[in-house]
């Protein structure tokens, strides 16, 4: 059984939208789709738009996202390890293979995790819109050459996947996609990249939604430093400035771009020099819904 698990939070039309991009998957194994929002009028909308016994609704009693997926953990745990957990957001959609290319990376019994490939929405004619496509595509280019060489890595929160009956809980008020994944590494699992699973994302388009996005981010990773302290880190200031320094710089088709390129070292400066500020400050990153209502990112609703 495969249960696909999409966290919402009161965004009605997206989630629909990401609910049927799972139901039209060509796959011959069977699923489940649970949705999880703290909003009712959520499941009803649900309800009353989709009539598929496949999908069910689970209100989150809002205490974080990482508690609401414990709470599924512990519900639908099985020990037989064939079983798969797909865990993804109501404001993105999926490919449509992403779920055939999920299952075909767990044919090896190694592997744990499985993480998708985020791909941009936006446009690239536009600031915001190019420096997600710049990100993306450098988030790729690590993944890629960390499964390569079979290393850890941390998973993408947009779409990834874990082996069902190992876990049945985890480490609450820290981000998913990273503590997930190294606990599965610890027992001896591999992460797996597949890249021809795509999930579309909309990024925010606006110096304040991507300034509180990168900050909330960066507060979640640099806290997993407490907690695991031997955590071979994918996600930090020094990755990113010997990952990306020259590869950005590679990036720009003209001009325009490259004054972008020049732009967002400044804006990744600020909101590490922020983030860190915060987190000194006793400002630590909370496992709330969404601290902060991040409006752009809502592609429908």
């Amino acid at each position: 059984m495969i249960h696909i698990i999409i966290t919402s939070f009161n965004e009605p039309k997206a989630t629909l939208r990401a609910v049927n991009a799972f139901l039209n998957q060509k796959v011959a194994e069977n699923f489940k789709v649970i949705v999880v929002d703290p909003f009712p009028q959520v499941g009803e909308i649900l309800k009353k738009e989709i009539s598929d016994k496949r999908v069910s609704f689970f209100l989150d009693p809002g205490e974080g996202k990482s508690y609401a997926l414990n709470l599924i953990f512990q519900e639908i745990y099985s020990e037989n390890k064939e079983d798969i957990i797909v865990l993804t957001d109501g404001d993105v959609y999926v490919s449509e293979n992403s779920l055939s290319e999920i299952i075909k990376a767990f044919r090896n019994k190694e592997v744990g995790c499985v993480t998708g490939k985020p791909v941009s929405t936006d446009m690239k004619n536009t600031k915001y819109g190019y420096w997600s496509c710049l990100l993306f595509d450098g988030i790729d280019k690590t993944r890629t050459k960390l499964h390569r060489r079979k290393r850890f890595f941390e998973c993408s929160g947009y779409l990834f996947s874990v082996r069902n009956g190992v876990l049945n809980d985890f480490h609450m008020n820290h981000s998913e996609d990273a503590v997930i994944p190294y606990l599965f590494w610890r027992k001896g699992y591999k992460i797996f990249y597949a890249n021809a699973a795509k999930v579309f994302v909309k990024n925010p388009n606006n110096w304040k939604d991507w300034k509180n996005q990168k900050i909330r981010n960066i507060k979640g990773h640099e806290k997993l430093n407490k907690t695991f302290p031997k955590m071979p880190r994918t996600k930090s200031f020094f990755n990113e400035i010997r990952e990306g320094f020259f590869f950005s710089l590679k990036h720009p088709k003209n001009a325009r771009e490259f004054f972008w390129v020049l732009q967002l070292y400044f804006a990744r400066l600020y909101v590490y020099f922020t983030a860190f500020r915060e987190i000194k400050a006793k400002k630590n990153y909370s496992d709330g819904w969404r601290e902060t209502d991040i409006l752009s990112t809502r592609p429908l609703d």
